[in-house]
């Protein structure tokens, strides 16, 4: 009887059939429907484990569910997976690598095999993407693009336990437990998770690094005096008027935005810089007065890094990310993003895609550019061999910082910098805390200044499964890999992907407790998922270097 109703499934179109919990509930469904419709086409989905938002995170978090024997569904709202990784953000920001363990230092093994090494920690888009499909395929995870989360009333729940989440094409997925692996964490907004954005107030968790700031890092500052104001007496593009604040106090804005280009120095595989719609030189008029007066300041010709981050990758490309003073990072001007509707947001990426490309256009051919600049500059071009579907360039905006639940554990600097021990251990981080500018202001001595960014050391550091989850009153079968419960200071270390991996594998693991046990996500036994991650190989606590010399 039981191999009959097996076939019938596999007749009516269940891909990736597999022996999941949820399948028991799918099959008297289809037995009896007598339709012959999959449950696809009947627009109703049931998996055990449903995972939102295919970031390397969720990505992690399936591919750790599906190992454990469930039967995953990871929903990706775009036509792309991967995320940041697979969407220029190409060499990795890693901290200490023996941090990284378990699925995330397979995903870099892999890469390295592509390449004929152990690991490669910078790598080209395309081999992020083709690694993530290998793995997910062999995973047998289910994988469905274009599934945006529906914008109001995506999320039904009983009590505090979701029972389905609902897309915008009004498909509906069950499950048994959830995770949010997405940048902006709507699916556990929409779920009642409290939730926060912006900076806390120096006062609010005794942060050093909360709130507005005092000068901290000079590579993203200017470094010579120029004038904001322009002939008229008026503010210049790209500066804002709005006051900067007080020292230390809260406020609802956030970390600049932008675009990690994938760029090459071979001529054979260079695309021009595109010249965007609307483009007008006089929107980098500071630019040009900045880049003349830190030229004659030097006294020797600007070069390409008084501008731009670039990252060596593989095969002659490069990862061209924000540096200096006015680079590729479109200040203040993603405040609104982490609550914004579908639509806003779409407008502020193109917004910041058109700024990134008149950024890159303006250094290639604008006169007021240093001739020994430019021309290196033009050395480069995008990778005619990436982002074939987006003309060449990356579909993933960098969301550095959106929402972040405030949960059962809110983790702050002093976890990171002071403590650095937790018992439920679930994960390492070891980068910098790290914030990129919020806004660019004018001052009161007629100059002009960026704020917002802090760069300190930290040593590696514990996070505890207590951050990942919701307040028992709020949902019982969610657990959140990207958008975790973290200060706004903290947070600077933690938004690093090979952390979000790292979390996605412990979420993925708890999740499939949760299910396998019927319990709630706050009930999931520490022990018994320590003890899963560590024989998976994930690093849950400081130990001597086993891989040195992995670069």
């Amino acid at each position: 009887m039981f191999d009959d109703v097996l076939q019938k499934a596999g007749a009516c179109g269940v891909k990736g059939w597999r022996y999941g919990l949820a399948g028991w509930l799918i099959l008297p469904m289809l037995v009896l429907s007598g339709s012959g419709a999959s449950v696809a086409e009947s627009g109703q989905m049931r998996f055990d484990v449903v995972v939102y938002g295919a970031t390397p995170s969720g990505i992690v978090a399936s591919l750790a569910a599906a190992r454990q024997g469930l039967h995953v569904a990871l929903l990706e709202p775009t036509q792309h997976i991967g995320g940041m990784v697979a969407g220029g953000l190409s060499y990795t920001d890693r901290g200490n690598v023996e941090t990284i363990g378990g699925i995330p230092r397979e995903f870099f093994s892999r890469v390295g095999q592509k390449y004929g090494d152990p690991v490669v920690w910078g790598f080209e888009p395309h081999i992020a993407d083709e690694v993530f499909h290998e793995m997910l395929k062999d995973a047998q995870v289910e994988v469905f693009r274009g599934m945006q989360l529906r914008e109001h009333n995506g999320v039904t729940k009983k009590d505090a336990r979701i029972i389905s989440i609902t897309m915008e094409n009004g498909t509906t997925f069950h499950g048994m437990a959830f995770a949010d692996a997405s940048y902006e964490g709507d699916l556990m907004a929409q779920a009642g998770v409290s939730v926060t954005w912006g900076r806390e107030s120096r006062a609010h968790y005794g942060e050093s690094l909360a709130g507005v700031l005092p000068t901290q890092r000079l590579d993203l500052q200017f470094r010579v005096k120029v004038s904001p104001y322009g002939a008229n007496g008026k503010l210049l593009p790209l500066v804002s008027s709005l006051p900067r604040g007080e020292l230390g106090a809260g406020d609802k804005r956030i970390p600049s935005y932008n675009y990690r280009l994938c760029l090459t120095s071979d001529k054979a595989d260079q695309v021009p810089y595109p010249r965007p719609p609307g483009y007008d030189p006089h929107r980098f008029d500071l630019l040009a007065r900045y880049l003349t007066a830190l030229g004659k300041s030097k006294g020797h010709p600007l070069d390409i890094h008084d501008v731009l981050l670039m990252e060596k990758l593989k095969n002659n490309k490069w990862d061209a990310n924000n540096m200096g003073a006015i680079s590729t990072d479109y200040t203040g001007m993603n405040w609104t993003y982490p609550t914004a509707s579908y639509k806003e947001r779409e407008q502020m990426a193109l917004e910041h895609k058109l700024y990134d490309q008149a950024f890159f256009y303006f250094l290639a051919h604008d006169p007021q550019v240093p001739p020994a600049l430019q021309a290196e500059v033009n050395a480069y071009g995008l990778a005619k061999d990436e982002f074939l579907d987006t003309s060449h360039w990356p579909h993933q905006l960098y969301i550095r910082e959106a929402r972040r639940m405030v949960g059962q554990y809110v983790l702050t600097q002093h976890d990171v910098l002071e403590s650095g021990k937790q018992d439920d251990s679930v994960g390492m981080g070891s980068y910098q805390l790290d914030s990129h500018n919020i806004q660019r202001v004018p001052t009161p001595d007629g100059s002009v200044e960026n704020e917002g960014d802090y760069f300190v050391v930290t040593k590696p550091y514990e996070i505890p499964y207590r951050g990942l989850m919701p307040r028992a009153s709020e949902v019982s079968n969610l657990l959140v890999s990207v958008c975790i419960s973290s200060s706004h200071a903290a947070y600077g270390t933690i938004r690093q992907e090979p952390v979000y991996m790292i979390l996605g594998q412990a979420v993925g693991t708890a999740l499939a407790i949760a299910v396998r046990r019927n319990v709630a996500v706050q009930e999931v036994p520490v022990s018994e998922l320590q003890g899963i991650l560590l024989a998976d190989h994930a690093v849950l606590h400081w130990s001597a270097p086993a891989h040195e010399g992995e670069e």
